[in-house]
């Protein structure tokens, strides 16, 4: 187990907690084993309870009873549909190919300005780029995830989506670059390899797997990992600056992924 200088947020953690291994326990989790399992990675009860009640506020997390009648709680319809959509990206890998872009032009009132702010912070959330004043762009494959969130904030009266291909007048790349802030996803990418590249090279050289190490390990990384596909929406290589780092660092987390997920989830009890 390495101890890595990076910051999670208990609330973060939580929501990894149940992406990786809560949501396939049978039942809701028990207040009890959640105190337990994130107390393994650092973060105490009353810090649990806090964050716990935060995310029920939120509607992400439903109190419920054990079939012993603990108390626990469960996923959300609402939470269970991110946790899916966010599979899609977390577990996607490296960059892929071309496949064109999706677009979410919206139109908001003056009297409803904020909901242009919401709007602008969601499509900024789903790693849409800024293509022109109101012109959001991604790749189309965010195009399902884009239209449930929209739909679930019930902004969807205000945008228009279309699927397109870049014709010019600029080299796509020259555009990509314009549209996405490129150096800061970069750097992104290389604070995930300073921290959990050197988990993974230490894993390689043992030959063991202890479940609490690898649930510990596995855990931070993913919560740190589970973010970077909304910074980085995965743009295709060819238009991406040489020597991208995105690529080392989905190899990286694949690697975690593919030797620890597993044996962690001994000691998540599934």
């Amino acid at each position: 187990m390495i101890n890595v200088s990076e910051q999670h947020a208990p609330r973060s953690l939580i929501v990894t907690l149940y992406g990786a291994y809560g949501r396939f326990m049978p039942g809701p989790v028990p207040v009890a084993e959640l105190i337990r399992l994130l107390a393994a990675v650092g973060v105490d009860a009353p810090s649990v309870r806090s964050s716990v009640s935060r995310l029920k506020r939120r509607g992400l997390l439903v109190p419920a009873r054990t079939r012993s009648g603990a108390a626990g709680y469960e996923l959300s319809a609402e939470a269970r549909q991110l946790l899916d959509d966010g599979d899609r990206r977390i577990y996607a890998g490296a960059p892929v190919a071309d496949e064109g872009w999706v677009l979410a032009v919206f139109s908001v009132p003056e009297s409803e300005r904020q909901k242009r702010h919401v709007l602008r912070s969601r499509l900024a959330g789903l790693g849409f780029g800024t293509a022109a004043p109101g012109v959001w762009i991604a790749p189309a494959r965010l195009y399902e995830e884009a239209e449930h969130t929209l739909r679930r904030l019930r902004l969807d009266p205000y945008v228009d989506f279309f699927r397109g291909t870049h014709l010019g007048f600029a080299a796509t790349a020259d555009a990509v670059a314009r549209w996405w802030d490129l150096a800061a996803i970069a750097k992104e990418h290389e604070r995930f390899l300073d921290a959990h590249a050197p988990v993974l090279h230490a894993w390689e050289e043992r030959a063991d797997t202890p479940p609490e190490e690898a649930y510990h390990d596995y855990l931070l990384a993913l919560d740190s990992w589970r973010h970077l596909p909304y910074t980085d929406p995965g743009l295709p290589i060819h238009l991406l600056p040489a020597d991208w780092p995105g690529l080392r660092s989905a190899e990286v987390f694949r690697g975690l992924h593919e030797r620890l997920r597993d044996a962690g989830a001994g000691f998540a009890g599934l």
